[in-house]
């Protein structure tokens, strides 16, 4: 337990945010970095004092010291990628989503059985302040009994890299399917999606997805709850917004309708606007300031996702240290290899439904939790 666990991070625009915290992480050391590109690279092990740099994933993979990566590269190489680590014998804490295809989770999902080894979808909002608000007064028993939960992501992704043109709005849609299935530790059943509106016709043809929004209704399996979630990526005119509500028989949570404003607790039929905090009492003192400062947080330093993302809610100390001490305990984060890929399926389903008219489609065995 007193070994510091050897931390490689695989990609380093948005994966470059992590190297403090795992530097100051009590239990963690940053060992290695990758990234194709050496003059990057080369920039960011100088900028962080970091001696052990690849290239080359696969060369990486071949390193005995290292324990675990952290992946953060595009989506379309999360699985191969993961699922290279597993079988390198190396622990893996991957960015959203875990895979693009249910195959791909699938494979994932058995190759951490096979191997024992543990994996972690990092998925920001069901760490982000505002969850964690959420999550306490819940288990705390102020909102009574949970009765429906909605969660919404909207965002306009011209200007990003051309991989996203067209992508269907739920391939990505696990910062919306996440809190609402975290908040009351649930697992989706099954699911039924619509299509609305319509995208620039050029960017249809690249996935072959119409659709401007996607909406999803998921039920909740073994309980009698339901949820409702929201995804565009084009051609819809909104504020960047990452939204969750909770609404309970005693009190009710709605996130703010515009960025920085507040959010709304119900008591009853009785509204009040609340501050959130900050939850960096939960976390080492070492790394506790990283949920409100951290490497792109100057005005000349801005990386797109925090731009967009609001800083992704102070989550990116949490998620290290959840998964650092799942680790060093031996027992499972949450979200763990068969909760990411529920998660993550759930979007890959709903974009299916959504294209067959709304038809329900039930989440694979897989997905659920032994």
């Amino acid at each position: 337990m007193s070994k510091k666990l050897n931390i490689a991070i695989i990609g380093l625009g948005f994966g470059a945010e992590f190297i403090p915290i795992y530097q100051k992480h009590p239990m963690a050391n940053i060992y290695a970095i990758c990234q194709r590109n050496k003059e990057k690279l080369d920039e960011i092990g100088d900028a962080f004092g970091i001696a052990k740099r690849y290239t080359d994933y696969d060369e990486l993979l071949k390193d005995p010291n290292i324990d675990a990566v952290h992946i953060n590269t595009p989506i379309q190489a999360h699985a191969e990628q993961s699922l290279k680590a597993l079988r390198a014998g190396k622990h893996v804490a991957c960015t959203v989503p875990m895979a693009t295809t249910v195959e791909e989770c699938r494979q994932i999902v058995e190759e951490t059985e096979r191997t024992g080894l543990t994996y972690m979808m990092m998925e920001t909002v069901i760490y982000s302040r505002e969850f964690l608000f959420v999550k306490e007064m819940y288990e705390k028993g102020a909102m009574g009994k949970l009765q429906f939960l909605r969660a919404s992501h909207q965002q306009e992704m011209a200007g990003w890299p051309g991989y996203w043109e067209g992508l269907p709005p739920m391939h990505y849609a696990t910062h919306c399917v996440g809190p609402v299935l975290a908040l009351p530790k649930a697992e989706a059943e099954y699911v039924s999606c619509f299509g609305s509106g319509r995208i620039d016709e050029n960017l249809i043809e690249k996935y072959g997805s119409p659709f401007a929004i996607e909406s999803c209704h998921i039920k909740l399996k073994d309980t009698d709850l339901s949820a409702e979630v929201t995804r565009s990526l084009f051609n819809t005119a909104r504020q960047y917004r990452e939204s969750f509500d909770a609404y309970g028989s005693e009190k009710s949570f709605e996130w703010t309708l515009i960025e920085n404003e507040d959010s709304v607790v119900h008591t009853g039929e009785i509204p009040e606007k609340v501050k959130i905090p900050d939850f960096a009492h939960l976390l080492p003192e070492e790394i506790a300031p990283f949920t409100t400062a951290g490497v792109y947080d100057d005005d000349d330093n801005q990386h797109l996702s925090f731009i967009q993302g609001a800083g992704h809610g102070g989550s990116h100390p949490h998620l290290v240290h959840e998964f650092i001490v799942a680790l060093k305990e031996g027992r499972a984060p949450y979200p763990n290899a068969r909760q990411s890929a529920n998660i993550t399926c759930v979007g890959i389903l709903a974009h299916e439904s959504a294209m067959n008219g709304g038809e329900k489609i039930k989440l694979p065995d897989f997905t659920f939790n032994k």
